[in-house]
């Protein structure tokens, strides 16, 4: 089998840290994958999301279902100034606790709006809740992504990714 996936870059935080960016992203692969082994030090859980190339404008929606092994929900936001990741369950106090993987597709290509698949999971329920979610977002620009800002917030509100935070961003190769 053909070795697809290809290491960016990878960042593992030695001090708390409000947002972990990665730039001068080539664009000689198809699709990236972003994988993040992270924690909060707010708390209460928190909410992982990207933005794209610096734009804090409204260019963003997404629409996520998760559950919590009792319940089923869904959500929706439009024009929003981020794509988010995933709802309470994305980001703890533990890192290890949860891990959140996000496919961006196309991200290079000029003439289409790019997308994003998210997945994330909390199996310890120290904070809100635990359980497991899928969202898909959407960047209204055609612009190629070049860099990828990750953020932790909620309520409006930036708090830190804790130290030991890892992301890992891998580019995917054409077949």
């Amino acid at each position: 089998m053909a070795k697809t996936y290809e290491p960016i870059a990878t960042t593992t935080l030695g001090s708390a840290t409000a947002s972990v960016t990665f730039s001068s992203i080539s664009g000689t692969y198809t699709d990236l994958i972003l994988v993040i082994f992270a924690a909060t030090t707010h708390t209460s859980s928190t909410f992982t999301s990207l933005q794209f190339n610096g734009d804090t404008g409204t260019n963003y929606s997404a629409t996520e279902l998760y559950g919590t092994g009792t319940s089923a929900l869904s959500g929706r936001d439009s024009n929003v100034a981020r794509g988010w990741m995933g709802l309470d369950i994305s980001i703890s106090n533990t890192v290890g606790d949860s891990v959140t993987t996000a496919h961006i597709m196309n991200y290079s290509n000029t003439t289409t709006y790019k997308t994003f698949l998210s997945r994330s999971n909390r199996a310890s329920s120290s904070l809100d809740y635990s359980g497991t979610n899928a969202t898909v977002a959407l960047w209204r620009n055609t612009a190629a992504i070049t860099s990828i800002a990750v953020k932790n917030s909620r309520g409006g509100v930036e708090y830190n990714f804790s130290t030991g935070s890892t992301f890992t961003l891998y580019g995917i190769k054409a077949a």
